[in-house]
């Protein structure tokens, strides 16, 4: 049977019968628009499909037709610096066939089958090579070379290899004549389905941390490549800015952006200022290694749930070329939203808030596909994964917060507080945490052996400054000891000459972690200087009016990531001022 018969339309969900030879997860076109739809449930021969797109005019008895296909997506030189939807259809090109808006059943190759690439073989007629290895390479953007792999479920001899020239995508490259003297051809694309995940070698130790330039992340929570991170915060507390902060500046060399379900502004905003981003590596637009998944709020829900997957199933792709990738997820609770709305059409019994019981499954699914790994072909690589949740007036207990939380090992919790002050990054230093530390701490021994120790302290300070502060609400500053007032000095250096980082300013953008150690051992060497004379009862007043002091307040602002000596020479400064302060006073 390869049509059925819509008995029922509700919204996105719609039931059709005599679609007993139906699998799950099969794609099919719905109605006289053809509508893309998948199959999520069937019972007898009912057949229940989830459809990506407006169902308005859908009636009863219209037909649905197979696919006989999951659904997929087209993976092949093109992605980067394009825009798609959440079912992978390229927008701007929708938009020259279309206009403003995508019409229903539009159906558009997501990938540009005309366009000519340069491709060079890499390989010889007459070798046998197995899926995941490359057959050869195309410049895809002036930063990224595009490796044509073969497939992970094909292996064989390599026969009739064309020579490097120009060829399209549907051009036939080589064929393969497998075990079997079964020939197969084998295209620069290769198509693959979004919900399984792509195969690899084996999991590799995740020891190398993701470097951001963003002090706060690399030197107090820092993230693993490879590893997953969650940036819950409420409305206005800075989730979309860090993220395009981290697609800026991180050292992946692919950056994935799903924007699923965010207001159109927000991603119009996004959409019209990535390409104006400049790479700080290569000096070319950040678009020309960035892939954007725009599935806005106003569009249908389906296709939002399965943007996410869209997503990661592109990072995977480029994962197995040797590339470290770095997917973006902008946010989950607007994906989980709009599982709550499909649940409650299929008539599912509620779980916490309404959202379906399966939702922890969903998200560890989407997780757990983040991972440092050896491919097929032997490249270590990975994917990370860093996802943004809108809890509703920013309550962390809701239960998309609370069970990412289970499969994530980074939580940069954003403070509003924090946000209002105009503190950027709003991240707290009291509600955050990364379980990746023991997994990194060897590698940022070769900047500095205590780097561990610095940072621990530090976040020792911040949270007794912390407790101290119920006190001076009380009492005031002025009634505390020495020894609680230089924690409050400390705490107020670390937090405005550390923490705190401006967008606008370029030696403060972006830190080098050689630049954020020597900042932070910096602070705290006047904290361990410091205090080591208050209990020679020099009192806290004479060290705060020390010259060096605002130097190494503004250092973030004075000395760039070129000059990283100068704050050698600033905490060399502050010792010998201490020396001579010792001096006067034990006279």
């Amino acid at each position: 049977m390869t049509e059925g018969i819509i008995k029922r339309v509700n919204g996105p969900i719609v039931d059709a019968i005599d679609m007993a030879d139906a699998f799950m997860l099969e794609v099919v076109e719905v109605g006289s628009y053809r509508l893309i739809g998948e199959v999520i449930r069937i019972r007898g021969d009912l057949a229940t499909i989830q459809v990506y797109e407006n169902t308005s005019g859908l009636k009863i008895y219209d037909k649905v037709y197979r696919t006989f296909s999951p659904l997929k997506v087209s993976l092949g030189p093109g992605l980067i610096a394009n825009i798609f939807d959440g079912i992978q259809r390229p927008l701007r090109d929708i938009r020259e066939r279309s206009g403003a808006y995508i019409k229903r059943g539009e159906k558009v190759t997501p990938l540009n089958m005309t366009k000519k690439w340069h491709f060079k073989p890499t390989r010889k007629n007459g070798e046998y090579i197995t899926g995941g290895f490359f057959i050869g390479e195309v410049p895809e953007t002036v930063m990224l070379t595009h490796k044509i792999m073969i497939p992970p479920d094909k292996e064989g001899t390599i026969k009739d290899l064309v020579p490097e020239g120009e060829y399209t995508l549907d051009d036939v490259i080589c064929t393969l004549i497998d075990k079997d003297n079964n020939s197969h051809q084998i295209k620069m694309y290769q198509d693959w389905p979004v919900r399984v995940p792509r195969p690899f070698k084996s999991h590799k130790e995740m020891n190398i941390p993701l470097v951001t330039g963003q002090r706060i992340i690399d030197t107090f929570f820092p993230l693993a490549k490879g590893g997953t991170a969650a940036i819950p915060g409420g409305f206005g507390t800075g989730k979309t800015m860090i993220q395009h902060a981290l697609a800026k500046w991180s050292d992946a060399d692919i950056i994935i952006y799903i924007g699923c379900g965010e207001r159109g502004n927000e991603m119009t905003d996004v959409l019209t200022e990535f390409p104006k981003l400049i790479d700080p590596r290569s000096g070319q637009s950040l678009s020309n290694r960035t892939v954007m998944i725009a599935n806005t709020s106003n569009m249908p829900v389906a296709a939002r749930e399965v943007s996410i997957y869209t997503g990661v199933t592109i990072g995977e792709y480029y994962r197995d070329m040797g590339y470290h990738v770095a997917v973006m997820a902008d946010s989950t609770s607007r994906w989980a939203e709009a599982l709550r709305e499909l649940g409650g059409r299929l008539e599912e019994m509620p779980a916490e808030e309404g959202f379906p019981a399966y939702l922890p499954t969903r998200l560890a699914q989407f997780y757990e596909r983040a991972g440092m790994v050896e491919t097929l072909s032997g490249y270590d690589a990975s994917v990370t994964i860093g996802g943004s949740v809108s809890p509703p007036g920013g309550d962390f207990s809701e239960p998309v917060t609370q069970h990412t939380r289970r499969f994530i090992r980074c939580f940069w919790a954003l403070d509003r507080d924090l946000a209002n002050a105009r503190h950027y990054p709003a991240i707290s230093w009291l509600s955050s945490y990364s379980e990746y530390i023991p997994d990194i701490e060897d590698w940022w021994k070769k900047y500095d052996i205590e780097w561990k120790v610095l940072r621990d302290n530090a976040i020792n300070i911040l949270q007794r400054e912390d407790k101290l502060q119920n006190i001076v609400k009380l009492v005031g500053p002025d009634a505390l000891p020495d020894s609680q007032k230089l924690i409050l000095f400390i705490a107020d250096i670390i937090k405005n000459a550390f923490l705190q980082q401006s967008a606008f300013d370029e030696n403060d953008m972006y830190a080098l972690p050689l630049k954020q150690v020597k900042m932070l051992r910096t602070i705290m060497n006047i904290h361990n200087k410091s205090e080591a004379l208050i209990r020679k009862g020099i009192p806290l007043i004479t060290i705060k009016e020390l010259s060096s002091i605002p130097p190494i307040m503004r250092m973030k602002f004075t000395i760039s990531n070129t000059q990283i000596e100068k704050i050698d020479e600033l905490s060399d400064k502050f010792n010998h001022e201490i020396e001579d302060l010792e001096r006067r006073f034990a006279k």
